[in-house]
C-alpha cells in the first residue's frame, strides 16, 4: 500500500479540512526546484482521501478558487468544471445536468419530476426538482462535483453525478473572521453588490467552538418591460438574497464530535430574465393596437412578475470514533416555501380568444401563481473503518420522508362574470365544483409524500502496492403518494384523485484504480444510477386542441429510469502540472423526457427506449513559469437519442427521433482561466497583485427534443386579435447559438486584505441561454438571457 493512502485514512476528515484551508493556491515549497500545488483533500467517497486518490473522475473547486473566478453561483462555478452544464430557466429555477444526461426543461408545473443531480450541502441532501437551490459560496471550504452516476452512497436523483458544498467547521484554535464587500453596475442595468462576514469563536479550550456566517446580496437588473399604455419599467429582474448560518463544534469526549447547525437563506426577484420576440399583446402584426417590435433584453407585462424561496435546513451530524472503526450520524430537516409569481395575461388572454370573449377581458390582467411547499427529513447512519489494513469499508443505512405540497392558481379579477356572460350563467360555479377561488378560471393542488429506505456498502482491497478495487451497493426502496384536484374553466375537473409510485432495486458499482508511478494514476468505473418515475399531471383538457388531446392525453405515468456508466480515466501529478482525464459511455434506458404540450399549457413525460452519451472531459491546471496559473477545463459529449417515439398518428412525437441530441447539452465546453502574480515592494513583502481573466465557450443547444425538428421554429398563433389576423408566422432558429464570454479581474493582496476590481462578460455577450413558449408559443415567445457587461469592485479582510 502506498503512503498516500495510509494517510488518507489516518488524517481523518477534521485535518482534511484544516489542510483545506489554504485552498487550491501553489505551494511555496520546493521540489526540484519546481513550484507545487499543494493536495487537495476530499470526502468524494465519504471517507477523506486525495482528488488523486479517489477512483472516478471528480472536480473540486476550493475557496481561493471560487474567489479568484468570481464566482457567485453554480452557474458561475460550472465554466471551469468540465462536463457540468446549468440550464438557465429564471430566477432560482436552473437544471443542473452532469456529462450530457438530461431530460429537457422541467418547469414549475411538473412538481413529480425527480432531478438528475443530487445537491449536498455536506451531509445534507437538499435536491429538489427545477428548484435547485442557489446556496450562497461565501466561506465554502470547497465544491466537490462527482461525475458520472453516484447512486450506491447518495441515492435516488445522482443519477448524473453529485454537486457538494462543503462549509468550513469551527475549530477551537482561536478567534478568526473575515468580511467581504462588493459594489457592481451593470452596463444598461442597475446596481448591485453585497457584505458577507465571518466569526470563528472558540467557547471552551479544545471543547467547543461557533462559526456563524451571514450574507446579504443585492441584485441588478437588466431586463426592461413594457406595460400597457407604452410606459417602460427599467431593470424588472433585480432581486436579492439574505441569509446565514450558524455551526456549533461540541468535542464531548476524545473520540467523540457532534455539529449541529442551522441556516436560513430567502432569495427574491422582482422579475425574470426573459428577453421576448412575441407576445399576444406585443407584436408586430397588430394593427388596432399599437404595433411593437420587442428588443433585446425586452418584455411586456401586464402585471410584474416575483420569484420568493425561503430555506431552512437544521441538521446535526455526531462523529464517534473507535478503535477500527468510525460512526456517523447525519440527522436534517429542511423547510422550503418557494412562489413563482408570474404573468399569465397572455396565456389567460389567448384562451380568451378561442372562448370568442371581448377584447376588454382579454386583456384582463392574470396573476399565475405556484406555490410550493416542502417539508423532509433525512437520517442516514453509516460504520467505516479507519485502520490502515489493505482492506478497508464503509456500510451504512438512509432514510428520507418528503412532503411536497403544490398549489396553482390564477387569480384574474372579473373573469367569472364575463364567463358567465358569454357560457351561461352559472358556469364558473360548476367548474369552480366548490374547490376554485372565485375568478380563478384554473386551481390545483397536489400534495405529494415521499418515503425513501436504503441501506449501502462500499469495499476497498489493495491487491498489490499498485492496484486496488472497490465494489458496493445500494439497495434502495421508494414509495411515493400524491392527491391531485384541478378545477376551473382551463382544468381537467378533477378533485383528491389518488396516484401511487412504488419502486425498489440495486445499484452496484466496481472500480479500479492502478498507481503507474508516483505522478500517474489510471481509473475505471462501472456503475448503475437511478431515478424514480410517476405519474403525470392530468392535462388541462379544456385548453387542448383535438390534435393535442390526441397526441398527449393518452400519457399516464412513465416508469423508472436507469443507466449504466463506463469510465476510464488518467489522473497525473507532477507538482507543477495536474491533468484529469476521463472517457465515458452511459447506456440510459426509459429516459424520462419531457415535452411540452402543445394548446394543453400542460407538460408531460415519458419514457424513451434507448438513449446514450460518450465523450471527454479534461481538467488541466499548470504553472509554467513562476507567478503564471494557467487552468483548462473541457468536455466533448455526444448525447443522443438511441429510439424513436411516434404519437399516436404515426408522427415522431417531440423531436424525440433516433439520433437527434438530448435537450440542453453542448457538444463542447470550454473554460479556460489564466492568472498571472506578482510582487509589489511598494505596499510591503507581503504585498502581490495579479491580473486573471477567464475564457468560457458554450456549444449551441435546443431546450428541448422537438426543437431541432423540420419546422419547429415557425409559430403560428391562431389568435385574431388586436388587428392581427392570427395566421402570420414568427420565425425562430431554436438551435440556440454557441457563445463565447471573457471575465478580467485585478487585485492587490496584503496581510489581510485583499482589493479586486473587475469586468465581467467583456464583450456584453447577449446569449441566449433557453426558449421559453407560452402555450405551445400561441401566447408568448422569448429566451432567457444572460447578465450584461458588469463593472465591480470587492474588498476582503481577515482578521
Amino acid at each position: 500500500m502506498k503512503l498516500s493512502r495510509k494517510l488518507m485514512t489516518l488524517t481523518g476528515t477534521a485535518i482534511g479540512t484544516s489542510i483545506l484551508l489554504s485552498g487550491a493556491a501553489f505551494s511555496q515549497e520546493a521540489t526540484d526546484d519546481k513550484m507545487v500545488f499543494e493536495e487537495i483533500l476530499v470526502t468524494a467517497t465519504k471517507r477523506s482521501s486525495t482528488i488523486k486518490d479517489v477512483p472516478f473522475s471528480i472536480n473540486a473547486q476550493t475557496q481561493v478558487d471560487i474567489q479568484r473566478s468570481g464566482a457567485t453561483s453554480l452557474e458561475d462555478l460550472a465554466r471551469n468544471v468540465a462536463g457540468l452544464m446549468i440550464q438557465n430557466l429564471g430566477p432560482g429555477q436552473s437544471q443542473v445536468a452532469i456529462r450530457g444526461v438530461s431530460a429537457g426543461q422541467i418547469v414549475r408545473d411538473q412538481p413529480g419530476v425527480k432531478e438528475q443531480v443530487g445537491i449536498y450541502l455536506d451531509e445534507s441532501v437538499i435536491s429538489l426538482s427545477l428548484f435547485t437551490p442557489d446556496i450562497d459560496l461565501y466561506d465554502l471550504n470547497r465544491v466537490e462535483v462527482l461525475r458520472g452516476p453516484q447512486g450506491t452512497l447518495f441515492g435516488s436523483g445522482s443519477i448524473g453525478g453529485t454537486i457538494r458544498y462543503i462549509t468550513n467547521k469551527p475549530h477551537t484554535e482561536g478567534f478568526e473572521g473575515s468580511v467581504e464587500g462588493n459594489l457592481n453596475a451593470i452596463d444598461g442595468g442597475g446596481v448591485g453588490g453585497h457584505i458577507k462576514g465571518m466569526l470563528n469563536m472558540p467557547i471552551a479550550e479544545d471543547k467547543a467552538a461557533i462559526r456563524i456566517v451571514g450574507y446579504h446580496t443585492e441584485y441588478g437588473g437588466f431586463i426592461d418591460a413594457l406595460r400597457e399604455g407604452g410606459t417602460i419599467d427599467e431593470n424588472v429582474n433585480s432581486g436579492s438574497r439574505t441569509g446565514g448560518r450558524i455551526t456549533a463544534l461540541f468535542q464531548a469526549t476524545e473520540n467523540i464530535t457532534i455539529t449541529p447547525r442551522v441556516i436560513y437563506q430567502e432569495v427574491s426577484t422582482d422579475g425574470n430574465n426573459r428577453q421576448e420576440v412575441f407576445n399576444l399583446y406585443a407584436n408586430p402584426y397588430t394593427t388596432t393596437r399599437p404595433a411593437v417590435q420587442l428588443g433585446p433584453r425586452q418584455q411586456f407585462l401586464l402585471l410584474r412578475e416575483s420569484f420568493k424561496d425561503e430555506t431552512l435546513i437544521a441538521d446535526m451530524t455526531v462523529e464517534a470514533s473507535f478503535d477500527g472503526v468510525d460512526l456517523t450520524s447525519v440527522t436534517s430537516y429542511t423547510d422550503r416555501d418557494i412562489l413563482v409569481s408570474r404573468d399569465a395575461s397572455a396565456l389567460t388572454g389567448s384562451v380568451s380568444v378561442d372562448l370568442g370573449y371581448p377584447d376588454n377581458a382579454v386583456l384582463f390582467p392574470s396573476n399565475l401563481r405556484d406555490t410550493t411547499k416542502v417539508e423532509q427529513f433525512t437520517q442516514e447512519l453509516r460504520l467505516s473503518s479507519n485502520g490502515d489494513g489493505l482492506f478497508q469499508w464503509v456500510v451504512g443505512a438512509f432514510y428520507s420522508n418528503t412532503d411536497r405540497f403544490y398549489r396553482q392558481s390564477l387569480p384574474t379579477p372579473g373573469y367569472d362574470a364575463v364567463t358567465d356572460a358569454v357560457l351561461g350563467a352559472g358556469t364558473s360555479a360548476a367548474v369552480g365544483m366548490g374547490v376554485a377561488p372565485a375568478d380563478s378560471p384554473f386551481y390545483s393542488e397536489l400534495p405529494y409524500t415521499l418515503k425513501q429506505t436504503a441501506v449501502f456498502a462500499e469495499a476497498s482491497y489493495d491487491v498489490s502496492d499498485d492496484l486496488q478495487v472497490t465494489a458496493g451497493g445500494r439497495y434502495y426502496d421508494y414509495n411515493e403518494e400524491r392527491s391531485v384536484t384541478q378545477v376551473g374553466l382551463f382544468g381537467n375537473g378533477v378533485v383528491n384523485q389518488i396516484d401511487k409510485t412504488e419502486s425498489n432495486g440495486f445499484t452496484p458499482r466496481v472500480l479500479a484504480t492502478y498507481d503507474v508511478n508516483d505522478d500517474v494514476t489510471i481509473n475505471a468505473q462501472i456503475s448503475k444510477g437511478f431515478r424514480l418515475g410517476g405519474v403525470n399531471d392530468p392535462l388541462n383538457t379544456a385548453l387542448c386542441n383535438a390534435n393535442d388531446l390526441a397526441i398527449f392525453g393518452g400519457f399516464q405515468d412513465y416508469n423508472d429510469e436507469t443507466l449504466w456508466n463506463y469510465e476510464a480515466g488518467v489522473k497525473i501529478n507532477t507538482g507543477n502540472v495536474t491533468l484529469n482525464m476521463a472517457a465515458f459511455y452511459t447506456k440510459i434506458s426509459n429516459l424520462q423526457v419531457t415535452l411540452d404540450a402543445g394548446s394543453c399549457s400542460s407538460r408531460i413525460s415519458f419514457n424513451v427506449p434507448d438513449a446514450h452519451t460518450q465523450g471527454i472531459e479534461f481538467e488541466l491546471k499548470a504553472r509554467p513559469i513562476e507567478g503564471l496559473d494557467l487552468s483548462f477545463a473541457g468536455s466533448v459529449i455526444e448525447s443522443e437519442f438511441g429510439s424513436t417515439v411516434l404519437d399516436s398518428n404515426g408522427d415522431v412525437l417531440g423531436g424525440v427521433r433516433d439520433g437527434n441530441r438530448l435537450p440542453s447539452v453542448p457538444k463542447l465546453n470550454i473554460g479556460i482561466t489564466a492568472t498571472y502574480n506578482f510582487p509589489i515592494d511598494a505596499f510591503g513583502d507581503n504585498t502581490e497583485g495579479y491580473i486573471s481573466t477567464t475564457f468560457q465557450h458554450r456549444g449551441s443547444i435546443f431546450t428541448q427534443p422537438s426543437d431541432q425538428e423540420a419546422g419547429a421554429g415557425d409559430f403560428v398563433s391562431g389568435l385574431p386579435f388586436g388587428g392581427a389576423s392570427g395566421a402570420d408566422v414568427t420565425s425562430l432558429d431554436l438551435e440556440l447559438d454557441g457563445y463565447q464570454t471573457m471575465n478580467i479581474s485585478a487585485g492587490i493582496v496584503m496581510e489581510n486584505w485583499e482589493v479586486v476590481a473587475y469586468v465581467n462578460n467583456i464583450t456584453d455577450e447577449n446569449a441566449n441561454l433557453s426558449f421559453d413558449r407560452e402555450r405551445g408559443g400561441r401566447a408568448r415567445l422569448g429566451f432567457r438571457t444572460n447578465q450584461p457587461r458588469t463593472f465591480g469592485l470587492t474588498v476582503r479582510s481577515q482578521f
